[in-house]
């Protein structure tokens, strides 16, 4: 270590109170971190490319420091799909610290990345106050049944008026419409659902006659519409 002659000729003074760093919590308890592997949890955050086509969401759950699981979801500019397949191989057994030098390729990763950096060195996780943390595998539970993101997906024109799309529901058929050309209600096809029965033989269409299910006053519809097409 190198010192300038200004400190070295310095008088010393001792250091008085010296507590080290404020307990944070994590997984139940009060941790003093000082190492990258004293962090543990699990945690969410969303992150954002410079130009703002996209965004993504990512869950991480950290033991010991090393992402043992990770979820990442995006949304936007269709480039990010490929950049979250390569994220979904190099985040998991990465410290934190490794994760967040680490070239993610999309700038929402990156970003989402130093989110969730800041959440978990903070102590904000999510699982703060679950102890023992959450089991590797908790990450899925995002996803739901049929292990699927949900991307609200909705369109409108002052012209023309709303179409709504996506919905938490699924992929929108029909949209319901009354007397006064209003919305009440849609017909929608759970697109996990319907899948998963093709997957284990069931026919297509009964697949997609039992996936698909009405919103709302959809029945009291005095007109219906594709919102795609019409």
């Amino acid at each position: 270590m190198n010192y300038s002659s200004e400190v070295e000729e310095m008088y010393c003074i001792a250091k008085g109170c010296d507590h080290g760093p404020a307990p944070i919590p994590q997984e139940g308890q009060w941790n003093q971190v000082r190492q990258v592997t004293d962090i543990n949890g699990l945690t969410h955050g969303v992150g954002w490319c410079a130009p703002q086509q996209g965004a993504c969401k990512l869950t991480l759950n950290i033991k010991e420091g090393i992402i043992e699981e990770a979820l990442v979801e995006t949304v936007g500019c269709t480039g990010m799909t490929h950049s979250a397949a390569m994220a979904s191989e190099i985040l998991p057994g990465k410290t934190i610290l490794e994760a967040l030098n680490t070239d993610l390729v999309c700038d929402a990763i990156n970003v989402a990345m130093r989110e969730l950096f800041l959440q978990i060195s903070y102590g904000r996780s999510q699982s703060a106050f679950s102890e023992g943390g959450l089991l590797i595998g908790a990450g899925l539970e995002d996803l739901g049944k049929g292990l699927r993101s949900v991307t609200g997906t909705m369109y409108g024109t002052k012209l023309k008026g709303p179409r709504y799309l996506e919905m938490a529901e699924g992929y929108v058929m029909e949209v319901g419409l009354d007397k006064d050309d209003e919305i009440i209600g849609y017909k929608f096809v759970s697109m996990g659902k319907m899948m998963d029965a093709i997957k284990k033989g069931v026919d297509p269409g009964t697949a997609l006659e039992d996936a698909t299910g009405t919103y709302g006053q959809f029945a009291d519809a005095v007109k219906t519409i594709d919102p795609r097409q019409e």
